[in-house]
């Protein structure tokens, strides 16, 4: 293996690093930049403080054009955002994704109960890519991808890789993003099953912050041991 040299700074040496299996997987390319880890994320602390390649910005809420903008103006990473597709339907969604590539997202994201004739209508709207949920091996993948997907982005818990194995049986070369879960192994399964890429949820803000308070309480509970 080749060395690579690393440079860090004092004041940003403290951040969330995707775990590095992930660099196993073959990304994807696009747009001339080769894409392996996805920070799964709309914390705009967390995402400034992130090596991920890039990020995937999906919330429970109906998408708003100054999250898309707040999110891609503090990246410094692609982002692919969330335009619905769950809640938000029908032409919202299609101009949702139009703006967000004009704010310069470069991709979206739809989720999972999104119709067919929506992904068509925004595959002749938008020229980024368009991200389709998929959360069961039984769904139908050819509909999806003839109707306009870009890429599958696989979201089923547990069964993760047996989906991204079944959608490799029918497509073995299309673009598959793919949930990792919380572990090394559960990371390499689903890398082996077939997925070009990794999403990865990183720990909250306050579980992260939790840490260091911690640290900093047991910094004065020794002090005191020692006088």
């Amino acid at each position: 293996m080749k060395q690579v040299p690393e440079i860090k700074g004092t004041l940003r040496s403290h951040m969330i690093e995707v775990p590095n299996i992930i660099r196993n997987a073959s990304g994807i390319k696009i747009f001339g930049k080769r894409l392996k880890s996805f920070l799964f994320s709309t914390d705009v602390a967390v995402i400034r403080n992130s090596n991920a390649d890039a990020i995937i910005a999906v919330y429970p809420f109906t998408p708003q054009p100054v999250i898309t903008q707040a999110l891609v103006m503090s990246a410094d990473v692609p982002v692919f955002c969330g335009v619905g597709g769950g809640i938000t339907t029908g032409k919202r969604v299609v101009n949702l994704a139009l703006d967000a590539e004009f704010k310069g997202a470069m991709g979206v994201v739809v989720n999972n109960p999104t119709p067919n004739s929506v992904i068509e209508k925004l595959r002749r709207t938008i020229d980024v890519p368009i991200v389709v949920t998929v959360v069961s091996e039984f769904e139908d993948f050819r509909s999806r991808i003839e109707s306009g997907a870009t890429i599958l982005n696989v979201s089923g818990g547990k069964d993760t890789p047996k989906i991204v194995r079944k959608i490799r049986e029918i497509y073995p070369d299309f673009p598959v993003i793919a949930t990792g879960g919380p572990t090394e192994e559960s990371i390499r399964s689903t890398i082996d099953a077939g997925a070009n890429a990794i999403t990865y949820t990183p720990s909250s803000t306050a579980d992260i912050l939790n840490d260091i308070m911690i640290s900093y309480r047991a910094g004065y509970e020794l002090d005191k041991d020692i006088d």
